[in-house]
């Protein structure tokens, strides 16, 4: 096949949201973003907090460290990540890190790659993580740690890491003010 015969796959954007605030600053900023994508892109919206995830259990060195498939809920993220080509984390900066629900759901990416025959890290490698959030500081360098966290987690899956797309938002819907994050917004997921 020579570079002008590229097969072209479909792209599929997942935007997991982990406010505890519905339609929150920062899913306000997702969906701003999400307006330039190009219409035949697919997109799901998942809240997490929707999805009953128990608490992660390691268990890497007990037996065998396989781990079972799982089933309900959690069955219905992992197909939804694994159908992704694209995962966007919509994540305000709590207690500047990743919001609870963010965090439960990668430890259980620990899990998923211990599963027999689900092969998730393999299948994740090369798909694109994406991230936007919210602060209620006007200084972004507070967002560092969790900017950070979900680049070193696209590192280890081998995934590629396209960065953060950071605004400002105190109070309900002040991020809409946030001329510069909404102009950024816009060219956020320029896609070649």
């Amino acid at each position: 096949m020579t570079s002008t015969q590229v097969q072209s796959h479909p792209r599929r954007f997942l935007f997991l949201l982990a406010s505890s605030r519905a339609q929150g600053n920062t899913e306000q900023l997702a969906r701003v973003a999400a307006q330039s994508l190009p219409a035949e892109f697919e997109q799901e919206w998942i809240n997490l907090h929707d999805y009953d995830m128990p608490d992660f259990v390691d268990q890497r060195h007990a037996g065998d460290g396989d781990y079972p498939a799982p089933q309900g809920a959690m069955r219905e993220l992992l197909d939804a990540t694994l159908a992704a080509t694209d995962l966007v984390f919509v994540t305000p900066l709590y207690w500047y890190s990743l919001p609870a629900a963010a965090k439960k759901y990668l430890d259980h990416w620990s899990g998923w790659m211990r599963v027999p025959g689900v092969d998730f890290k393999e299948k994740m490698r090369g798909h694109r993580l994406w991230n936007i959030t919210v602060t209620a500081d006007e200084d972004q360098s507070y967002a560092q740690a969790l900017v950070e966290s979900l680049g070193l987690t696209a590192g280890y899956m081998e995934m590629s890491w396209k960065g953060s797309l950071i605004g400002y938002g105190n109070r309900p819907g002040e991020v809409m003010q946030d001329v510069r994050a909404l102009e950024r917004a816009v060219n956020y997921f320029v896609v070649a």
